[in-house]
């Protein structure tokens, strides 16, 4: 009876238009009416059906709720003879057009911040961790290893103490100013660190050269933080190690402003099934309280043999 609700959901041409540009990107109401040149109700409408046959999820952040493509294991074919044909598609070539043009504008307002706070992003960092030691947390659940990825280096506290677990490390971040801080830490004592300018949708490094990522306080960054997890899995070697730390759900859109990035922190339930999609098994989790009544979540996971 699922297959026969998903069939018929993506059997209108509408709701097809709208599951293929949620495949790329997760977007709001508003921008999916931008994207498509449709009527808000119209769009809302098919957003319920789909959501209600299973191949779309959502979520609320602040006043707005996100809907994106489901993707897990028992769909990839689907998804697969879906996407055939859509470069011969004008209309579908439009309307993808259309959502990368909002999904940059969007990320464009992230890159801006994070070039502007890059010189003073490590003391924002300490104004909410207070005397917590994130960066020595994370530390102890990373063995020694040949080769250690830092996805979202930012400045490079932590590439730089995962320098002395790891032969390699490699801290990749998409500011170029976070990295000019980072070369700074390593100008006399980064023998074994690499610095890439690179984003955490389209990380740049080969598939399973890493035997440990850390994704440390970026997936909230990212308009869509499953695709930055499945690219943690496709840069890690089998059985290797992910640990990913972030703000928990919270309702201080304060915090957001000061920290960037669209989401305001992620909700565990969500995190846990957006590793189980990419490959992970999670083998634990830590919630780490802050200041001002804020909590950061930590999930150690490998990647599956």
């Amino acid at each position: 009876m699922d297959k026969i609700k998903i069939f018929k959901a993506l059997g209108d041409e509408t709701r097809y238009r709208l599951f293929l540009l949620l495949l790329h990107h997760e977007f709001n109401v508003n921008e999916m009416v931008q994207a498509l040149n449709m009527g808000q109700s119209r769009i809302s409408r098919h957003l319920k059906i789909l959501t209600e046959s299973g191949v779309l999820a959502s979520r609320r952040n602040g006043s707005f709720v996100y809907y994106h493509a489901v993707i897990n294991d028992d769909n990839t074919y689907l998804i697969q003879y879906l996407r055939q044909g859509v470069d011969n598609n004008p209309g579908l070539k439009k309307d993808l057009e259309r959502a990368e043009t909002i999904y940059a504008e969007r990320k464009d307002r992230t890159a801006r911040f994070f070039q502007e706070v890059a010189p003073d992003w490590d003391k924002l960092k300490q104004e909410i961790l207070g005397p917590v030691d994130l960066n020595a947390i994370i530390a102890k659940e990373i063995s020694s290893g040949q080769t250690a990825v830092d996805l979202g280096c930012g400045t490079g506290a932590l590439t730089y103490i995962l320098g002395s677990k790891a032969q390699k490390v490699i801290g990749i971040d998409s500011s170029p100013k976070m990295l000019e801080q980072a070369r700074k830490r390593f100008v006399d004592n980064g023998h074994n660190v690499e610095l890439r300018l690179g984003e955490l949708e389209h990380v740049p490094l080969g598939d399973e050269q890493a035997d440990t990522a850390v994704v440390s306080m970026a997936l909230h960054t990212l308009s869509v933080p499953a695709v930055g997890i499945r690219e943690a899995g496709r840069v890690l070697k089998k059985g290797g190690r992910l640990v990913l730390v972030d703000f928990d759900k919270h309702d201080r859109p304060d915090v957001r402003e000061r920290f960037g990035g669209p989401w305001m922190g992620l909700a565990t339930d969500e995190v846990r099934q957006w590793m189980e999609d990419a490959g992970f098994t999670l083998q634990r989790t830590q919630q780490i309280e802050v200041k001002n009544g804020l909590c950061i979540n930590m999930f150690v996971a490998d990647k599956n043999p």
